[in-house]
């Protein structure tokens, strides 16, 4: 095969065998573990002899874990002890099932425990009993997915193709699982940008972190381009992956590229952390927009309400509508205490929803993480990047050891413009960053200056208080009525609020924009709150001149012609 896109179609034409059996959403129960199976069998091909020698041999001992041995007959941390592979199990057609299993069941355990996240089994009986199953191996075994020929990057673009295609035929949200990896590659970029010093000595090992890891795209762009920078460097890997099919994926990817696949958990980070105890060097993520999270909400209040700033959620807690924020502060928590950066994928609810009040919620924690000058920066993308939605997305970048011109500050990034139209959409997809774009991004951070695409602000910019702004009641005499202590009583139904910029005196902003028009107004210092939200629209927007009169009445004039026609040809 050529390339991806050719195997991608390969593949995908295989389910056609499916067609009239298997509804269209449930092929991919039978591509995705058969395609995960075939990679392996292409990597171990090379080495299967040697490992069933070798297994002969230690059969006789009495060692009882065989499989480290076996891993390094086979080189890679799994091996397939069976008798069978693909090329053996079409040779006899009438015993496909039950070769498949033993084949199956020949893996080292790390291996097993992948296959089993597909629940294929379930899948070997229907196929065998609609007489599929030997047809659908046969095809797979004229597939060539060894990483010489497909390499790991290209492998996950071709998972991702089909998990998309899937997604798309049974109206699943395909983007839930991955990201595009030219993002992914902006990202990396800002993340390591400021460390190519650090990165590029020989014998470093550093690691990162995705909650969120799909089919662990973030991890390998982040693993390959650090390759790129230094051979000799080495990037642990580690994740979380709710969805099993994902999980298996990803952690496949990791064992066959000699990473240790156990760093790869499964289940969902916010209520079951796996990693619980660990810190990370980097940490990336593209976490759902807008999901619920009232499933787990009683974990996440309690950990709020009796750990504090000592669990993860001490800032505060989103609405339960849209748990964006919860993965940040997850991460957040996962920082080194020397020195660790972040970026997350966010659309555009996290940088202003939640208003300043007693409760802590979203602008509690933006207020958190700005007043702690942990935000570095927010990139706005272009629309149309992502597979699945359209909307405004932004990436921010956290850093808990900021470079010393960048204390005090955040830099907002307007890259909106910075894209190209793709040749053919995929699902929402209609646009892409170009390797300059991605360039030119990282240049725009890198140097920290202001342009046309680059603002740099003080921390306190983002900030205000809203204050409470009450006037007295009055009796019918229109007499001010007061109170025991003989101060004026508030009239509830006069009360206002008004947000005013920390950049400004509360006592100044009082006296220039209320007294003037209510001269008896007063603030109730005790009811003020502090908030902090990110326009980014107000701080790049650009004024455009409204059209002349002259052009408009000539618009209107035509526009009245036009119809004047149209109407005499419809009376005739």
């Amino acid at each position: 095969m050529k390339n991806v896109k050719e195997s991608a179609n390969f593949i995908w034409a295989i389910a056609d065998i499916l067609r009239g059996d298997y509804k269209q959403s449930d092929y991919g129960k039978v591509i995705l573990p058969l395609t995960v199976l075939r990679r392996l069998d292409c990597v171990l091909e090379t080495s299967k002899e040697s490992v069933l020698k070798k297994f002969e041999q230690l059969k006789t001992t009495k060692i009882e874990n065989l499989d480290p041995i076996l891993n390094k007959t086979a080189g890679f941390n799994f091996h397939n002890r069976s008798n069978f592979d693909f090329n053996k199990l079409i040779a006899d057609p009438n015993n496909i099932a039950s070769n498949l299993r033993n084949y199956i069941n020949g893996f080292s355990e790390d291996a097993r425990e992948i296959i089993e996240q597909f629940e294929f089994e379930n899948q070997i009986n229907k196929l065998d009993d609609n007489n599929l199953l030997f047809m659908i191996v046969k095809r797979f075994q004229e597939i060539d997915l060894h990483p010489n020929t497909i390499s790991s990057m290209e492998m996950g673009y071709m998972f991702e193709e089909l998990i998309r295609k899937f997604a798309e035929i049974s109206n699943e949200t395909a983007g839930e699982h991955f990201t595009p990896r030219e993002v992914i590659k902006m990202m990396v970029n800002i993340l390591f940008l400021n460390d190519r010093e650090i990165l590029t000595k020989k014998g470093i090992t550093k690691t990162i972190y995705d909650c969120c890891a799909g089919t662990g795209g973030m991890l390998s762009v982040a693993e390959e381009y650090l390759h790129e920078l230094n051979p000799d460097a080495r990037l642990e890997v580690f994740g979380q992956e709710l969805n099993p099919e994902s999980y298996a994926i990803c952690k496949s990817d990791l064992m066959i590229k000699g990473q240790n696949a156990s760093n790869i958990k499964k289940g969902n980070s916010i209520s079951e952390d796996q990693l619980n105890d660990q810190k990370f060097d980097y940490l990336i993520t593209n976490p759902p927009f807008g999901v619920k999270w009232e499933k787990f909400a009683k974990k996440v209040n309690q950990e709020h309400e009796t750990l504090g700033h000592g669990g993860r959620f001490g800032a505060g807690l989103p609405s339960v509508g849209d748990g964006s924020f919860l993965f940040l502060m997850h991460l957040m928590a996962k920082m080194k205490p020397d020195g660790s950066r972040l970026a997350i994928v966010f659309n555009g609810s996290p940088l202003f929803s939640g208003s300043p009040s007693k409760t802590k919620n979203e602008s509690s924690i933006r207020q958190w993480i700005i007043e702690n000058d942990l935000l570095e920066s927010v990139v706005a993308l272009p629309n149309q990047l992502f597979y699945n939605t359209g909307i405004s997305t932004y990436v921010w970048v956290i850093s808990n050891k900021k470079p010393v011109k960048r204390k005090g500050k955040v830099q907002l990034i307007n890259a909106v413009d910075l894209y190209k139209k793709m040749s053919k959409s995929l699902g929402d997809k209609r646009n892409e960053l170009s390797d300059d774009h991605i360039a030119e991004i990282t240049k725009i951070y890198g140097e920290f200056k202001e342009s046309g695409y680059s603002k740099i602000f003080d921390n306190k910019a983002f900030g205000y208080a809203k204050v409470t702004v009450e006037r007295p009641e009055r009796d019918v005499k229109g007499e001010i009525v007061k109170d025991k202590k003989g101060n004026p009583k508030p009239d509830s139904s006069l009360r206002d609020t008004e947000n005013i910029p920390l950049t400004m005196d509360i006592q100044k902003y009082m006296e220039k924009e209320v007294l003037p028009h209510v001269p008896d107004a007063w603030v109730d210092h005790s009811k003020t709150n502090i908030g902090y939200e990110i326009n980014f629209t107000k701080y790049f927007y650009q004024y455009k001149p409204l059209r002349s009169l002259e052009e408009i009445r000539k618009d209107i004039l035509a526009i009245e012609q036009e119809t004047d026609g149209l109407l005499k040809e419809v009376i005739g």
